[in-house]
């Protein structure tokens, strides 16, 4: 018994010296973490259009192509239009816009050019350019590949033909930035420039390249160094809210699970500082978006421990020593935890590579919450709750005892369930088609969905962000009569950038007073320019394929580890119906629908294929020791009783998180909270009441004309209708 208190002891104190360890780094690391535009400011570029009226088709793809290129210094980097013929560029995490401006190079001219000074391409021509590293023969070397569009391979492959052993010079702003000699005819639309000296020059010969290959030629007008939008409010108050948020989770996970809760909190309270200290290591760029993935991983976390937990709890029940129970709850959560995690990873990764933008930041903070929820769960709780028990805390009263109860009857509530959600569904299309006819647009679409204007106001007095925020914004917000306002401060001067929904000319000459009567504006100091969306149609695009995607390779690892299509397309079903019952919402309440939105979205996704997994999995443990009188009704009812407890249990605690942070946030971040509230309570019903009934439904009626087609066979071949050794009544 001593031996178990001293390794119990050190145990214990092992754990606390890893919460402060990782909690003084995390702490330490936070002013290393890369935050978003939105809160703490970067750097915006302004680039204006040589030609004079360029048309939409050229703005939009060369607004799309730097989109993607910027991404190399933010996920969260936007690219929008200003005007006819600007293109804004707002790159957060970064506060010195000369380098940028040097690393990303002035989009210029581009030409290739042959030893005769004709003009063989242009630069617009050029589909592709990327650095890569070859080696052959033991040798390494650097090269450049390149990929033509049509035009420019049938126009490459004209011009290498005849200048066989000549030289193809590269021309990017009237300087020869390459030379390359031609050794043979190139007519595959794709060649390699070699001779590099490391992987840096071919880097730069690339990006060169690249940012020639725009269908503009676009110059510098003006490049800022910009405050954030939302401010330190914004910040001070969510950091407040989720450490509220945490203590409130800590303090119900204790009292609802004894020991194994304070093990839990043990174990989240080193994954909030490995998860501040990993955000700092892979400089992950931090905004709103990104905070919905820690939520949501956070929301995993706890799951994770009240799968545990509950197993425990059962086996406890059933007669079980403490030390087996514990063994054996964490054995059988293992497959409900991984499947859960792995759907979820999968979403992530498919976000990651195929999304940009907000659904590329969201990914990444996502993606290392999950892997992280797991470690910590299934291995340093795991830890905690032994180092615990061999203390002296062996008891089962300290662990809770969870017997079989009455079995609620899910089923039976099955098609009040159905209805009920097809006229929410119904709601929302109703909804929007209303909308469409009053407004012209079926949803209350923000300005990073459809643009809107920008107004520069030049102070008298340096504004700060404080004043901006308690001033400024809520004169603006008066006037628009919208919440959906972002404000930028040019470091180094008085000009704040007001953007706001497409304001009336009766609206910005409202503006233009308020500026004036109410801060001593000087009217000729305000400006005021259209923006084109942030979230531009191709990465709208991007977010569907990437959703699109995610959601096959979900049902196909499910399909999989299930063995049942049913189960699969279930899930799927009930993922849809979330969705559309949050959009739902959208649409009545006339929710703002911003760059938030998409975010939003994808954390229901993620929430909801979580919880379904965790009802099938009992199923499937069911099905596999059931008894062969037991109708499938009741099975299925005995599952979803057995894991109701987790179910509500998870989502109050992720709840908890995310109405603190609604209570104390600022107005945007209200904005996206109240959506995710609404996800959390759709995604628990549907997991409950509507995924195993789908499963059930499916399930009996192939069993009924499996069952029928059995009975025809027997009865044609003219035997008489049996099963099973019995005989048949036909009714």
């Amino acid at each position: 018994m001593k031996d178990g208190k001293g390794k119990g002891l050190l145990g214990l104190l092992v754990l606390l010296l890893a919460v402060g360890l990782f909690g003084f780094f995390g702490y330490d690391t936070m002013d290393d973490i890369k935050l978003g535009l939105d809160l703490a400011g970067g750097v915006s570029i302004t680039y204006q259009a040589l030609e004079e009226n360029p048309s939409d088709e050229d703005m939009a793809d060369t607004v799309y192509k730097l989109q993607q290129r910027v991404q190399n210094y933010s996920t969260e980097a936007e690219v929008y239009r200003e005007g006819s013929n600007r293109i804004n560029i707002d790159i957060p995490g970064v506060s010195d816009a000369n380098a940028i401006l040097q690393e990303l190079g002035k989009p210029g001219s581009l030409m290739f050019i042959d030893e005769t000074g004709a003009v063989i391409l242009t630069g617009d021509q050029v589909a592709s350019a990327r650095a890569a590293q070859t080696e052959q023969n033991g040798i390494r070397s650097y090269v450049v590949s390149l990929t033509f569009t049509p035009e420019g391979t049938e126009k490459f492959a004209e011009a290498t033909t005849n200048n066989v052993g000549k030289r193809i010079m590269i021309i990017y702003d009237g300087m020869v930035i390459s030379s390359p000699v031609v050794r043979e005819a190139i007519t595959g639309g794709q060649c390699q420039i070699d001779g590099m000296a490391d992987y840096e020059e071919a880097n730069t010969l690339a990006s060169t390249i690249r940012i020639g290959s725009l269908s503009l030629e676009l110059e510098e007008l003006r490049s800022n160094v910009v405050g954030a939008k939302l401010g330190q409010e914004a910040i001070s108050t969510s950091l407040k809210a989720g450490g509220i948020g945490f203590a409130l989770v800590s303090l119900f996970m204790v009292a609802v699970y004894l020991i194994p809760g304070l093990a839990a909190v043990l174990a989240l309270a080193i994954y909030v500082g490995l998860i501040l200290v990993l955000l700092a290591a892979f400089e992950v760029t931090l905004t709103l978006p990104g905070i919905a993935g820690i939520i949501l991983s956070v929301g995993m976390a706890v799951d994770a421990n009240v799968i545990i937990f509950t197993r425990i709890k059962e086996e406890i029940g059933r007669g079980k020593t403490v030390h087996s129970a514990i063994k054996t709850g964490f054995n059988k959560a293992l497959s409900a935890i991984v499947d859960g995690n792995v759907t979820t990873l999968i979403a992530a990764a498919v976000l990651w590579l195929r999304g940009s933008g907000t659904v590329k930041g969201f990914a990444t903070t996502l993606a290392i919450g999950i892997i992280l929820s797991m470690v910590t769960a299934l291995f340093i709780t795991r830890f905690a709750i032994y180092s615990l028990y061999h203390l002296g805390l062996e008891n089962a009263k300290f662990y809770g005892v969870k017997k079989d109860g009455k079995t609620i009857p899910f089923l039976g509530k099955k098609n009040i369930c159905f209805i009920l959600s097809l006229a929410v569904v119904a709601a929302g299309w109703a909804g929007m088609a209303i909308n469409n006819g009053r407004t012209g647009k079926a949803l209350n679409y923000g300005m990073d969905f459809t643009g809107g204007t920008s107004t520069n106001v030049t102070f008298n007095e340096n504004m700060s962000l404080e004043d901006i925020s308690s001033k400024v914004v809520p004169a603006v917000s008066e006037i628009t009569g919208d919440a959906d306002i972002q404000t930028q401060k040019v470091e180094g001067t008085n000009e704040v950038i007001i953007k706001t929904k497409t304001l009336s000319v009766d609206q910005r000459q409202a503006l233009e007073d308020a500026m004036v009567d109410g801060f001593g504006v000087e009217r000729e100091r305000i400006t005021a320019e259209s923006i084109s969306a942030a979230v531009s149609k191709e990465m709208k695009q991007d977010a569907v394929v990437a959703v699109i995607f995610a959601t096959i390779l979900m049902l196909l690892y499910i399909w999989l580890r299930f063995k049942d299509i049913r189960f699969a397309t279930s899930a799927i079903v009930a993922l849809v119906h979330d969705v559309l019952v949050v959009v739902t919402f959208y649409a009545i309440a006339k929710w703002s629908v911003g760059s938030t939105f998409i975010a939003c979205m994808l954390t229901i996704v993620g929430y909801s294929i979580n919880a379904t997994i965790v009802i099938f999995d009992r199923i499937r443990e069911n099905l596999a020791v059931q008894s062969g009188k037991q109708p499938l009704e009741d099975l299925v009812n005995l599952s979803i009783t057995q894991t109701f407890t987790r179910s509500i249990n998870t989502s109050l605690t992720t709840f908890i998180m995310v109405f603190v942070l609604y209570l104390m946030g600022v107005s945007s971040i209200r904005e996206f909270a109240l959506p995710l509230m609404a996800g959390i309570v759709c995604g628990t019903y549907s997991s409950v009441c509507v995924t195993g009934a789908l499963w059930y439904v499916m399930t009996a009626a192939k069993g009924k004309k499996a069952l029928e087609a059995k009975e025809g066979g027997k009865k044609g071949a003219g035997a008489p209708a049996k099963e099973g050794g019995k005989k048949q009544s036909g009714k």
